[in-house]
């Protein structure tokens, strides 16, 4: 019989090492002239296969010791006996660990490739399916199928963005430029215009979230924080939007462009729905705290957890009418992950909502290597 599966080799496995462990620490102590007069002198042989060497002080069969017992070996032949089968044992099992952590570690590596070769748009790993028991077949040809199916979604996900960048922005642009030039109801005329300006905000947003621009460690640098938080106010009140900037000086490695649109959304969710903002930079520890604060309507509590998710707005004071699309703090969300940080959110005492980014001050340390 063929033996397939895991279960039938770990069987035989540990089956053999039991049986070579007892046959050669039997032929051990027999090589050394078991029995002999130089040892044990004229006493009776043992058992041709005991299941244990015999040993001093066991009582005979049922407890009664007037039975008659195999000769016991001499310490150092009994040490030797019991030695030869634990190492034989252990090194089954040594071996055996290995043996089976094998086909996980394989799958670990593979796993661990995959997402990097999506990013890059490389071909995706693959498990050889012909090799190992069973289940490690069925687990590299289940491996190598979700594989490709996410290598394809990846691919046609690139083709919608491709799609919605040109397909549907151009002609949005065009709709625009003629509105601009039609003679007729301007307050009318100024509607459509905003309509198509909200449309390509929400394009926009909409490409943030499956624009595959994750920042590598390659692209990060050191920052001066204070000095791109406070570039990022400027530009916001040269529009004459009420933002005020407060920090201390701090260097943070991370990539500018992530960085900058991170804190830039948070700043444009509190105008937005507040009509002002206060950005705070302080260092804690090891890390640096990036608060952006305003005394809006805040979020209700039980919603701050849901307003993360994707197209998720709240109901009541921050809704679509103020021009929201339900993206903005999700994009905030994914880009402080993607810079080694945290987003949290909460509500002002006294009134108000507070978004605080936690990002770490030195260089992230390097993956270790699978």
């Amino acid at each position: 019989m063929k033996v397939d599966t895991l279960g039938a080799r770990i069987f035989v496995l540990i089956w053999l090492a039991l049986v070579v462990s007892h046959v050669a620490a039997y032929a051990m102590v027999r090589w050394l002239d078991f029995g002999g007069p130089g040892l044990l002198g004229a006493q009776p042989p043992l058992p041709t296969f005991p299941s244990l060497p015999p040993t001093p002080g066991l009582p005979g069969a049922g407890g009664d010791e007037s039975v008659a017992l195999p000769p016991s070996l001499p310490p150092a032949l009994l040490l030797l006996d019991y030695g030869v089968r634990l190492a034989i044992i252990a090194g089954a099992a040594w071996f055996g660990s290995r043996w089976l952590a094998r086909p996980m570690q394989r799958l670990v590596h593979a796993a661990s490739a995959l997402v990097p070769a999506l990013a890059r748009r490389a071909a995706p790993p693959v498990l050889p399916e012909d090799e190992g028991t069973r289940e490690v077949r069925d687990a590299a040809h289940v491996f190598n199928g979700m594989a490709t199916r996410l290598a394809q979604q990846f691919e046609a996900r690139g083709l919608m963005i491709a799609a919605i960048s040109h397909d549907l922005r151009t002609p949005l642009t065009r709709m625009r430029m003629r509105l601009e030039t039609v003679q007729g109801d301007p307050e009318l005329r100024d509607r459509c215009i905003a309509d198509i300006r909200e449309m390509n905000t929400l394009i926009d947003s909409v490409l943030d979230v499956f624009r595959n621009d994750v920042p590598e460690a390659a692209r990060r640098q050191r920052l001066d924080l204070g000095a791109l938080l406070q570039a990022l106010v400027d530009d916001r009140a040269e529009t004459g939007a009420a933002v005020s900037y407060s920090g201390q000086p701090m260097v943070v490695h991370a990539e500018p462009v992530a960085l900058r649109r991170l804190v830039g959304n948070l700043v444009d969710n509190a105008l937005r729905y507040a009509g002002a903002a206060e950005v705070t930079a302080l260092v804690m520890g090891d890390a640096c705290r990036i608060l952006v604060q305003d005394r809006g309507p805040g979020i209700p509590q039980e919603q701050l957890d849901a307003v993360l998710q994707p197209f998720v707005r709240v109901e009541g004071s921050r809704h679509r009418a103020t021009g929201g699309t339900g993206l903005g703090l999700f994009i905030a969300r994914e880009l402080a992950e993607r810079l080694g940080g945290t987003l949290v959110l909460s509500n002002r005492a006294g009134g108000g909502f507070c978004a605080e980014v936690v990002l770490p001050l030195g260089e992230p340390k390097p993956a270790p290597a699978a």
